[in-house]
């Protein structure tokens, strides 16, 4: 069951409705039916990949700067 986001023409209340094939959402603030059905992005939740010790870049050997290889060149 997909959960929308709409912002009520009406009041311009935005508001997330859990909505069943068959449903018509209304404004929980004014009870409106006209609605703007938005955009949203979803999350997941998901567990983080595997990094083994040692993964993260060491300092610049040229600089020494901690943010890796290369990061004096990006100042």
């Amino acid at each position: 069951m997909p959960v929308y986001e709409y912002v009520c023409r009406n009041c311009r209340h935005p508001f997330e409705e859990l909505v069943l094939a068959s449903e018509r959402p209304v404004c929980p603030q004014c009870e409106s039916a006209d609605l703007e059905k938005r955009f949203s992005v979803f999350a997941t939740a998901s567990e983080p990949a595997f990094e083994s010790p040692g993964a993260a870049p060491g300092p610049c050997g040229t600089c020494g700067d901690p943010r890796g290889p290369g990061a004096c060149s990006l100042n």
